[in-house]
């Protein structure tokens, strides 16, 4: 398999959230992180794990769910996986 590669727009949307959730605790935060780190890295030997985001319909463009976020990824031709997205499942988010 291809390499993980985190967007950057993944990233901020990470350090958000991990901001946010360290306003009650840092603690949390760190295992919020460190937990979707851990889920994303499952990817690299099971990259059809998540299913198809909804809101397209590209075979390619899948989620994984972690609590009430989203993990969003694109499997890459080349076979790595592009992070593009993490985001609260309450959020409306449409595809650009």
């Amino acid at each position: 398999m291809g390499k993980i590669i985190w967007s950057p727009t993944a990233s901020e949307d990470l350090d958000l959230i991990a901001l946010y959730i360290s306003r009650d605790s840092v603690d949390r935060a760190a295992l919020f992180i460190t937990k979707v780190i851990h889920q994303v890295e499952k990817l690299h030997d099971f990259p059809g794990t998540g299913r198809v985001i909804p809101e397209m319909s590209d075979e390619n463009c899948r989620e994984l769910i972690y609590g009430n976020y989203r993990i969003m990824y694109r499997i890459m031709p080349n076979k790595d996986i592009r992070i593009t997205g993490v985001i609260h499942g309450a959020r409306n988010w449409q595809p650009e």
